[in-house]
C-alpha cells in the first residue's frame, strides 16, 4: 500500500516534468496559434480573470455604496439637527408673535376705556386644586389693595384679596369662595356668581320664574363696587330646575380660562364705570367699546 503510494507520487512528478516543457514551448508560438492543450489554459485564465474582474467591481461598488450611506448619513444627521434649530426658532418666533398680539390687544383696550387700569404679569398658580389663585408682579408699590378687580381684555378674572409690597393673590372666579354680583344680559335675570371647580362657576340665588337659557351671557352686575357694570363673567352652559329647590340651578363656564391668561389688568376705579350699553346689543362682541361712557 506504501509502494502504491510512492509510485503515484512518482508518476505526478514525471507528468509534471513533461507538461511544463510542452508549455514552455506553446508559449513561444504566435499568439494566433492555439494548440489543443492550450484553449483549456485560456479558458482557465479568462475564467479567473472574469471572476476577479466581477469580484472587484461588486468590492468597489458595495464600498462606494458604503461610502455614499455614510455621507447621506452624515447629511441626514446634519439635516435633522438644522430642522430642530429651525423648528425651536419659529416656536421661539410663535410666542413672540402670540406675546404682541396680546399686548396689542391690552394697549387697544387701555386706550379704548377710563377706567384707570395698572397692568400686571401672572408669575404663578396655585398648585392646590382646592383653590384657584394667582400671583401678580405688581402690589402695594403700585398702588394696589384688596378688593380690587383684576380683569383682561376678554372678561372678568377675580379679585386682590392679598396684596404684598411687590406681588398681590388674585382669587379667580372660579375658587370656591369667590363671588360676584351677576346679571343675565337677554332676560336681566340676576343671581350671585360663584366658583365650583377650575373651569366652572355656578349662578346662584336665580328665582325659578326667570327666563334663563343655555348660552346666555352673564355680566357683573356693578352692585358690588367691585367689578364695572356690564362686564362679562361667564356663559351659561347649563339650567335645571328642581322640584325641592326654590331656585334654579345655573351652571356657568367663564368667558376666560384663568389657566391661559398671562396679562392681566387691575381695576383702580371700577365703580365709575358701565358697559351696560355696549352688552344689551350683543353678546358676542369685545368686551371693551370704542368709547366707555362713565356715569
Amino acid at each position: 500500500m506504501n509502494r502504491f503510494h510512492l509510485n503515484l507520487r512518482k508518476v505526478l512528478a514525471y507528468g509534471f516534468a513533461i507538461f511544463f516543457p510542452l508549455l514552455s514551448l506553446n508559449m513561444q508560438h504566435t499568439p494566433f496559434d492555439s494548440g489543443w492543450f492550450n484553449q483549456p489554459l485560456q479558458w482557465a485564465a479568462a475564467g479567473v480573470q472574469q471572476a476577479f474582474y466581477l469580484f472587484s467591481e461588486g468590492v468597489r461598488g458595495t464600498t462606494s455604496e458604503y461610502v455614499n450611506l455614510l455621507n447621506i448619513k452624515s447629511e441626514i444627521s446634519h439635516l435633522q439637527e438644522e430642522n430642530q434649530q429651525l423648528r425651536a426658532r419659529l416656536s421661539v418666533l410663535d410666542d413672540v408673535q402670540k406675546e404682541n398680539q396680546r399686548l396689542n390687544a391690552l394697549l387697544d383696550f387701555r386706550s379704548r376705556t377710563k377706567m384707570e387700569l395698572v397692568a400686571a404679569r401672572v408669575i404663578s398658580r396655585d398648585l392646590f386644586s382646592d383653590h384657584s389663585t394667582i400671583r401678580i408682579n405688581k402690589g402695594k408699590h403700585h398702588g394696589l389693595q384688596a378688593g380690587q378687580a383684576v380683569i383682561s381684555t376678554e372678561g372678568a378674572l377675580g379679585y386682590v384679596f392679598r396684596p404684598e409690597a411687590f406681588s398681590s393673590m388674585v382669587l379667580l372666579i372660579t375658587d370656591r369662595y369667590a363671588v360676584v354680583d351677576g346679571i343675565v344680559v337677554r332676560s336681566r335675570a340676576r343671581g350671585i356668581v360663584e366658583g365650583k371647580s377650575a373651569g366652572a362657576c355656578a349662578l346662584r340665588y336665580v328665582e325659578k320664574s326667570e327666563d334663563v337659557k343655555a348660552g346666555d351671557l352673564v355680566v357683573t352686575s356693578g352692585l358690588d363696587n367691585i367689578f364695572p357694570k356690564g362686564f362679562p363673567v361667564a356663559t351659561v352652559e347649563a339650567v335645571e330646575s328642581r322640584s325641592y329647590s326654590v331656585s334654579l340651578r345655573v351652571d356657568l363656564r367663564p368667558v376666560v380660562d384663568p389657566n391661559k391668561v398671562e396679562e392681566v389688568f387691575v381695576l383702580l376705579n371700577a365703580a365709575n364705570e358701565d358697559l351696560t350699553e355696549r352688552f344689551s346689543m350683543t353678546q358676542n362682541s369685545p368686551p371693551y367699546p370704542p368709547e366707555v361712557e362713565t356715569r
